[in-house]
């Protein structure tokens, strides 16, 4: 027990001393919606909440915007959100709740086949419409990036890598592009 105590000591600080990079985690940007409506047909209309939530008709935030449209950033992969909008005139009053619609954001996937020539091809899936940049690395430390594919109305797009051949080994991510 005592020997077990004094390695993990020496381990920790020999760490301290030669750190190692550990794998790691690149997080996506957040994604966000943009939402469009109607005008109000009321002339006492100054301006709308925009209301979201988790759940379908449980709204934890708003946010009050005077045009007819509004970005919502700071969402987070892979969930559901739901909006709906009230007007508002000048009082403050509010009208009743719109008619809610949902969002939910994607989480971008790269699946790997094999193809001629020692090839590989790189189906991407995630949001349509958007652009990634696809990179690649032998080492998780240097991502190059091999190339940048706009998701079609399937949501998905292949990409074939042709330098995989002069590789030994190659590792493939994407990146949301700004």
């Amino acid at each position: 027990m005592g020997l077990t105590r004094v390695l993990a000591g020496i381990l920790f600080l020999a760490l301290l001393y030669n750190p190692v990079q550990a794998f790691s985690v690149i997080l996506p940007s957040s994604y966000r919606v943009t939402l469009a409506w109607n005008p109000s047909l009321s002339t006492n209309v100054v301006g709308y909440n925009i209301y979201c939530g988790l759940a379908s008709g449980v709204y934890n935030s708003v946010e009050s915007v005077t045009g007819t449209n509004t970005t919502i950033t700071g969402l987070a992969a892979g969930t559901t959100y739901y909006f709906a909008a009230t007007a508002v005139d000048a009082l403050g009053v509010e009208s009743q709740f719109s008619n809610e619609t949902s969002y939910t954001t994607g989480v971008p996937t790269v699946r790997a086949r094999t193809a001629s020539a020692g090839q590989f091809v790189l189906t991407v899936s995630g949001l349509i419409g958007q652009t990634y940049d696809i990179e690649a690395t032998q080492d998780f430390t240097t991502w190059t990036v091999i190339g940048t594919v706009t998701l079609e109305a399937s949501g998905s797009v292949d990409f074939t890598d042709t330098n995989a051949a002069s590789f030994s080994q190659r590792f493939y991510r994407t990146r949301e592009t700004p």
